[in-house]
């Protein structure tokens, strides 16, 4: 049986708990799913690997009514990918899954190398150096060069993160965001309409081109407002890494004893990164509408009912994690790679299912970033409040992680380690 909450609605909880809401309320009641109401909506809470395979896996869940249309519209807006189900979701995520491909993720890993060499000698002449909004632009500019087009300007860059940053807020701070959203779509629909008019000239393998020219099912371009959106869907997530930065650069602080080990050895750097990606919260959890009658635990969830998967819980529960609250990336040295146990980005199969295609370049990033930070710079962390805050969502250190005396050792190529 599921167990409901006492309490009538969560809301306030919820918004009270952040990252920790779901597995806290789920041990109240000594399980790991539970009822409750959000928002005055009855919803069912789960996390854990076997909720992380029932949740992603079979086509269980939609994504359409899932999530406030005030996430919806920053994070995804009607028409994109992650709206659609079945066949039409599996041949228009074709699109997203070409941005895999090795070659394209190293396009990606040069252009960010550049853009990190180019910011880092600025750096050197600035008393403090703002890690997290510098690495928004290093991003934005090496994702927009990765799509084949020129480098992101400041306000594209600020745009995309403001995206990331608001997608929980609300009332003003969200229509906000929401304004400079329709500035970020209607300059990408113009990007799409000169590239189909052949005003803009892209390599054929260019992603910007790949979505442009992308036909669905029927064989049709897609309409230029949905394409745009779709051109952002790859853009945005790739500044979102940013935080993920910050987290890497933070945990060096924590673990110093791992900058030799992470700067050495390629094996060490991926295992550090699964684990920054694994400890450090980045989206709450995650929202599905249940597409049919299902049973899950012995009890029935009938269609329409609302559930949400908590990805923070499921990173931190230590049935697949022992000591789950200690950073330790060795624990990779050993993993499975189950893809249920691990899922900032989701779970289940990319390919298929609506685990993030982006989650292949969020890792390589995130390793390469690793590495610069351990072998082309040298800086001092000052002091400033870096706990970080679970009642923000997406969450970051209270205080922006600031580095001061920043010394740049030239530009560092990719070594094999």
């Amino acid at each position: 049986m599921i167990p409901r909450l006492r309490t009538p609605d969560s809301t306030l909880r919820f918004l009270a708990q952040g990252y920790t809401f779901v597995r806290r309320q789920a041990r109240s009641v000594g399980t790991d799913a539970f009822r409750t109401r959000l928002m005055l909506r009855p919803v069912v809470c789960l996390y854990g690997a076997e909720a992380a395979g029932f949740f992603y896996g079979g086509g269980r869940f939609s994504r359409a009514g899932a999530l406030p249309l005030s996430v919806v519209h920053l994070l995804q807006d009607a028409g994109s990918v992650q709206t659609l189900e079945g066949a039409a979701h599996d041949h228009r995520k074709l699109m997203f899954l070409a941005a895999r491909r090795e070659e394209q993720i190293e396009l990606l890993l040069e252009a960010f190398r550049d853009e990190w060499a180019e910011a880092a000698e600025r750096w050197q002449r600035l008393p403090e150096v703002d890690l997290y909004r510098e690495s928004v632009g290093v991003l934005a500019r090496s994702a927009t060069r990765w799509a084949g087009l020129e480098p992101a300007s400041e306000w594209l860059a600020d745009t995309l993160s403001t995206m990331v940053d608001r997608a929980a807020a609300v009332g003003p701070l969200n229509w906000a965001a929401r304004t400079k959203r329709l500035r970020a779509e209607r300059w990408a629909r113009e990007v799409v309409e000169e590239i189909r008019e052949g005003r803009r000239t892209l390599p054929e393998d260019a992603l910007a081109r790949t979505i442009a020219e992308h036909l669905d099912l029927d064989g049709r371009l897609l309409p230029a407002e949905v394409a745009a959106v779709e051109l952002l869907n790859i853009l945005r997530p790739t500044v979102a890494v940013a935080r993920f930065i910050v987290f890497a650069a933070l945990a060096l602080h924590h673990h110093p004893e791992w900058a030799g080990r992470v700067a050495a050895d390629a094996d060490d750097r991926l295992h550090f990164a699964q684990e920054v990606r694994r400890f450090y919260p980045f989206f709450p959890v995650i929202g599905g509408v249940a597409t049919r009658d299902l049973e899950f635990r012995g009890e029935r969830l009938r269609e329409g009912q609302w559930v949400l998967l908590d990805l923070f819980g499921t990173n931190r529960d230590e049935r697949s994690w022992p000591q789950p609250e200690r950073f330790d990336p060795d624990r990779f040295a050993g993993w499975d790679g189950n893809p249920d146990t691990l899922v900032p980005q989701g779970a289940g199969d990319a390919a298929h299912g609506h685990r993030c295609p982006g989650e292949t370049a969020t890792v390589a990033l995130v390793v390469e970033a690793t590495r610069l930070l351990t072998t082309s710079l040298e800086y001092r962390v000052p002091p400033q409040d870096l706990r970080i805050g679970l009642r923000r969502m997406p969450a970051l250190t209270v205080d922006d992680f600031t580095i001061t005396e920043v010394r740049a050792r030239g530009r560092s190529s990719a070594g094999s380690g």
